[in-house]
């Protein structure tokens, strides 16, 4: 070996040192695939560590050795599969570009759904401030009794009308922080550096296991808590048919002081950018045409209405909103 070639090669304790991280990192990959084989974890929830850290174990799984590690899918389904994502044989779940990581998701979302799993019977409603969720939910509760809405528990004051139990339950800070010392919640936050909301982890998760669907409405702190609770929730993003739209509906509500409508709308800008985040987006054209719509998204695929034709909304001052998608 010359002089030139032996200078390059590693010290072989550095060969030694990158051959052990090697089995190490093949045997973390290994026991991952074999939590999803064995149910022990959620295909779903490996796709969300993947995409937060693109480097760690999970993002460094071939997307072949995921979907071959989820059951009843073999190398031939595999293969049909990854043609129909468009996605390449070579790429790695953290490798994946945004809509590829969309597509895989909403894929292993449905193969979850059509095989037992909680799939569809848990969606989240979330969106900006002053969006309509609220009042989109409160369409569902009156005219689809079927569906199941969860009521969160909130520190803030009852607004007019409000109804304790039926909109909220409005709770003091001492019994907030109760709930949240005894897990009696399945997610909460802090929203607008105000109030504290949160949603009783027991009726959701009774409500489930009773085979029903259940409506989860609330911001969007509280959705990506759910996603990490429950990954096979489906989180469905509300968005304003414009931003002056958005601006209208704040400022004519009349519930807030001109200083907490400026804070909330450059709340709203921040909210907007999240949007990518979720598995379906629902302009809020009509309130009756969009509880439509995400009711549509809680039927069993066989059930639901064919999607309609994407739209595209235009950009707004202060906030790009993006297309709109129904699946």
């Amino acid at each position: 070996m010359s002089d030139r070639s032996a200078a390059s090669a590693p010290p072989e304790v550095d060969r030694v040192a990158a051959s052990r991280a090697a089995v190490a990192a093949r045997r973390a990959r290994a026991a991952v695939k074999h939590e999803v084989a064995t149910g022990l974890r959620s295909p779903l929830d490996v796709l969300r560590v993947a995409y937060d850290e693109p480097e760690g174990v999970e993002g460094r799984l071939r997307v072949t050795e995921f979907l071959t590690s989820i059951p009843a899918i073999g190398q031939t389904k595999c293969s049909r599969i990854m043609a129909d994502l468009q996605i390449a044989a070579s790429k790695r779940l953290g490798g994946l570009g945004r809509l590829q990581r969309r597509r895989l998701r909403e894929f292993t979302a449905e193969w979850i759904a059509d095989h037992g799993g909680v799939g569809d019977r848990l969606v989240v409603l979330a969106g900006p401030t002053a969006v309509g969720k609220g009042t989109v939910a409160g369409y569902i509760r009156e005219h689809h009794p079927d569906v199941k809405l969860s009521v969160s528990a909130t520190t803030r004051a009852p607004r007019p009308g409000e109804v304790d139990g039926e909109h909220y339950y409005f709770v003091s800070d001492e019994e907030f922080d109760r709930m949240v010392e005894g897990g009696q919640l399945l997610e909460w936050a802090t929203v607008h550096n105000a109030h504290r909301y949160g949603t009783p982890r027991g009726p959701v998760e009774e409500a489930i296991a009773a085979g029903n669907g259940v409506l989860l409405e609330i911001d969007i702190q509280g959705a990506r808590s759910v996603r990490r609770a429950m990954p096979e929730a489906t989180l469905v993003f509300l968005l304003p048919p414009t931003w002056e739209e958005l601006v209208r509906r704040l400022v004519g509500r009349g519930t807030e002081s001109p200083a907490e409508q400026q804070r909330r709308l450059e709340t709203a800008k921040v909210e907007l950018a999240a949007v990518d985040e979720f598995d379906h987006q629902v302009v809020n054209h009509e309130v009756r045409d969009a509880a439509q719509k995400v009711v549509d998204l809680m039927r069993p695929r066989r059930g639901r209405r064919q999607p309609a034709p994407r739209h595209d909304l235009p950009r707004t001052e202060g906030a790009p909103v993006p297309k709109e998608s129904h699946g």
